[in-house]
């Protein structure tokens, strides 16, 4: 259904030149030269154009300028750090978009270390809010591999997940308060640090994972954590993704939720980020079907969890779950497990097309998806390459099979067939199409298809209430 609420026409220049008083000679992009790289996807080439980036400071201008778009009916497109995988940040190309990007608001507003929190501006690069809770004895456990690029009004408005969601949960889990822009240009100031506060719904939840069609973030009230002192990593070699689970629930039966990280690779995945990324080498000395990362982490002396973890190891070991096994004997060699892992997706874009999904399903489902899913494609496609990795701890799988090495024209072009055979599946076992990327232009329309009609409208009233004119980065996650 389209957005017949919104203009299609080209920004007229008046208005352009209004929003460049509000932001001044230093806030805004014009040319293509400089604002292509705002028009265009990190991955799988979604683009579009925009007569003017607004790149403001403070929160003040970004409510000048949704009141003047929103005035005018001229949608806006949020932008972060551009680093999203369904292209829920590029505009369309018909010029009748603004892109606003958060980059300049950048500045940590307070960090309360007696209630554990940080204040921060969206424009704020996730490795920075990282770093600085490092340096104060803290933990931010949102980790992701855009971390160093990424900016956390970003992560929030796409509800990013990452490889510590075993533990602290998603980027949801991790917000006390909100400051939004509306889409009629008002403040919701609500960058409140409670932990406790039960006066009626919980707003902020409507913006985290939003995808902007709601409002702007302008701020967030973070929440920190312990500093862990001790730290275990090891990368294990298991028979199959049943034994990957199975050893999941045994290392949380010895350790609790000490289990803060569990990743599943398959070995094809492995055998294109060696082939196609330089700086790596197989952590062990023969192949595998399939491999799990694993980290336990505490507050204990920097070597306590050592013996437990070993102990639980050699367990699984003994019970089957895990044929060979290295434990990292420095943060240097933990943190080359870890690069590993984020270079998984490098890996894959640089060997093989493949069709890319990010999507859920029970823990206890995980593997019967994937030897399904498997077999459903190959029975289509003879010859397609299964690649599958994720977080095994909370169900999310990023499922992307590649084409078939002899194959004939852009296994890309068969999408559609493979996401209905991939989403269908999904749907039966309990699942979720989008569990951490967000669903954006890619998966709009897979979207629509399996939520129920009376969920769509539940989300299509929420919109309409609050955008009426449809200004907020329009195609993207829901149309009305």
């Amino acid at each position: 259904m389209p957005d017949a609420k919104r203009k299609s026409d080209p920004v007229a220049p008046g208005l352009l030149d209004q929003l460049k008083s509000v932001v001044g000679p230093s806030g805004y992009l014009e040319g293509t030269a400089d604002t292509d790289p705002y028009c265009v996807s990190w991955r799988d080439g979604w683009q579009g154009a925009t007569p003017i980036v607004l790149r403001p400071k403070t929160t003040e201008e970004v409510s000048q300028i949704v009141k003047l778009c929103a005035e005018a009916g001229v949608a806006i497109v949020p932008q972060g750090g551009n680093t999203g995988l369904t292209g829920g940040g590029q505009p369309h190309d018909d010029m009748s978009e603004v892109v606003l990007t958060t980059a300049r608001m950048n500045e940590v507003k307070e960090i309360d270390l007696e209630n554990d929190t940080v204040t921060v501006e969206a424009g704020v690069i996730l490795q920075k809010i990282q770093e600085l809770a490092r340096d104060n004895d803290r933990l931010f456990p949102l980790s992701l591999g855009a971390e160093g690029t990424c900016q956390i009004g970003g992560n929030l408005a796409t509800n990013a997940g990452g490889t510590q969601v075993l533990r602290y949960g998603n980027a949801r889990a991790l917000v006390l308060g909100l400051e939004v822009v509306l889409p009629n240009g008002e403040v919701w100031n609500g960058l409140r640090g409670l932990r406790k506060d039960n006066t009626g719904y919980d707003m902020k939840h409507l913006f985290i994972g939003g995808e902007g069609t709601l409002g702007i973030i302008t701020g967030a009230v973070l929440r920190l954590f312990p500093k862990p002192t001790a730290t275990e990593t090891a990368w294990l070699a298991v028979p199959s993704p049943q034994h990957a689970v199975k050893l999941l629930g045994h290392m949380k039966s010895r350790l609790g939720d000490q289990v803060s990280g569990f990743e599943l690779m398959q070995r094809s995945i492995i055998d294109f980020l060696l082939s196609g990324v330089p700086g790596h080498e197989d952590p062990l000395e023969s192949p595998h079907p399939w491999y799990v990362l694993a980290e336990m982490t505490g507050q204990g002396a920097p070597d306590s969890l050592s013996e437990p973890f070993t102990e639980a190891l050699g367990e699984a070991m003994e019970l089957g779950l895990v044929e060979d096994a290295v434990i990292a004997t420095s943060g240097v060699q933990s943190a080359g497990f870890w690069k590993m892992r984020e270079d998984l997706a490098e890996g894959q874009k640089q060997a093989a097309v493949s069709i890319k999904h990010d999507v859920s399903v029970p823990v206890s489902r995980i593997a019967e998806f994937l030897e399904r899913a498997d077999a459903a494609i190959t029975e289509v496609y003879p010859g397609m390459r299964p690649c599958a990795f994720g977080h095994v701890g909370d169900g999310n799988l990023h499922y992307n099979p590649a084409g078939p090495e002899a194959w004939d024209g852009n296994f890309y072009d068969e999408r559609e067939t493979v996401n209905r055979i991939v989403h269908d599946l999904v749907i039966e076992l309990g699942g979720s199409i989008s569990a951490e990327h967000g669903i954006g232009r890619l998966r709009l329309e897979e979207n629509l298809h399996y939520k129920s009609p009376v969920e769509i409208e539940m989300m299509r009233t929420l919109k309409r209430a609050l955008d009426p004119k449809g200004i907020m980065n329009p195609g993207k996650l829901i149309t009305f």
